[in-house]
C-alpha cells in the first residue's frame, strides 16, 4: 500500500454532552445531573480536549428550550467541572445569548451556536466583547423543526462556502475576531444523505477561508441511511467519517464516543509515523 496513503492531520476531539430529554442519540440518558458530570469526568479521561455542554435538543424536528431551563441544566455542570478540571477547554451548543452570558461567566471559552449568530440578535455583541472566547459558525439550511422537509442544493459545497463568507463578513462586521471563528459544514442541518457524502467527499473545501474547521458527525441518520443501525450502533460509520474528517484536514471533531476515536486517531497515526521509515 502507498505509504502516504494515511493521513497525518488528526484533530481535537471534542466530547459531547447532551444535557436534554430529546437528543436523537442519548436523549435523557445524561438529563441526570450526577449522570452528566460522571459522563464528562470519563469523556476527559478518555481524551476529549473539548466537552460540549449543550440542554437544547436540535434533533430534526426539535423545538426550542427556554434559557432558564438551559442554565439550570448546564450551570452544575459547568461548575463541578471547572472545580475538578481548571483547565479544561468546556463548549457550549448554544444560540441564546443569555446561555452564552452566564457560561462565559463560569469560564467557558466556546460558544457553539448551531444557527451562527442568526438566531439571537446580541450573541454577537456579546462575542465581541469578550475576545476571548471562540465560537463556532455552523451552516444550516432551515431551522432544526423544518430542516429536513425537503432541502434542497444546486451547488452544495459552494453554497456552504457563500454562507461561510457572509457570516465571516458578519461577524468582522461586529467587532468578533477573525482568529476567534470556528466553521462547522453542519452534517445533517437540512442536508439529504448525498449532500452528506459530498461534504464528507469535500472536506479541504472548506479550509479555504484559513480558519479552524469542526466536523460534527457522530452517530448521524446518514450512516443509518447507508446501513441500517440505530445511533448506538453506528460506531463503524463514526470512525469512516472520522477518517474522512483526518483527511480532509479537520481541525476538530464532535463525537460521542470518546474512546474509539482516540484510540482511532492514535492507531491512525502511528500507521502513518511508520509508513514514513
Amino acid at each position: 500500500m502507498n505509504k502516504n496513503y494515511y493521513p497525518e492531520h488528526i484533530p481535537v476531539i471534542m466530547g459531547i454532552l447532551n444535557v436534554t430529554e430529546d437528543s436523537f442519540s442519548d436523549g435523557e440518558q445524561f438529563l441526570d445531573r450526577d449522570s452528566a458530570i460522571k459522563h464528562s469526568i470519563e469523556m476527559i479521561a478518555q481524551g476529549a480536549e473539548i466537552i460540549d455542554i449543550g440542554a437544547e435538543s436540535t434533533r430534526p424536528g426539535s423545538l426550542p428550550v427556554n434559557s432558564e431551563t438551559q442554565l439550570k441544566r448546564i450551570v452544575p455542570i459547568i461548575t463541578t467541572i471547572k472545580e475538578k478540571y481548571p483547565d479544561q477547554i468546556l463548549s457550549v451548543d448554544t444560540q441564546n445569548t443569555a446561555v452564552a452570558k452566564k457560561s462565559i461567566e463560569l469560564g467557558v471559552t466556546i460558544i457553539n451556536d448551531i444557527s451562527a449568530l442568526r438566531t439571537d440578535s446580541e450573541m454577537a455583541e456579546l462575542l465581541a466583547d469578550n475576545p476571548q472566547i471562540k465560537v463556532v459558525l455552523m451552516h444550516m439550511q432551515g431551522i432544526p423543526r423544518t430542516m429536513q422537509l425537503n432541502p434542497f442544493y444546486t451547488d452544495v459545497i459552494a453554497e456552504i462556502n457563500d454562507f461561510f463568507q457572509e457570516r465571516i463578513d458578519y461577524c468582522l462586521s461586529k467587532g468578533i475576531l477573525l482568529e476567534n471563528i470556528i466553521l462547522d459544514p453542519g452534517i445533517g442541518f437540512g442536508k439529504t444523505l448525498e449532500h452528506n457524502l459530498t461534504i464528507l467527499a469535500n472536506l479541504k473545501s472548506f479550509k479555504q477561508f484559513g480558519l479552524p474547521v469542526l466536523l460534527g458527525a457522530s452517530r448521524k441518520s446518514f450512516i443509518d441511511k447507508i446501513s441500517p443501525s440505530l445511533p448506538s450502533q453506528r460506531i463503524g460509520g463514526c470512525l469512516a467519517a472520522a477518517f474522512a474528517a483526518a483527511c480532509g484536514e479537520m481541525d476538530i471533531i464532535r463525537v460521542h464516543d470518546v474512546l474509539a476515536h482516540k484510540q482511532f486517531f492514535d492507531v491512525l497515526i502511528a500507521i502513518a509515523k511508520a509508513g514514513k521509515n
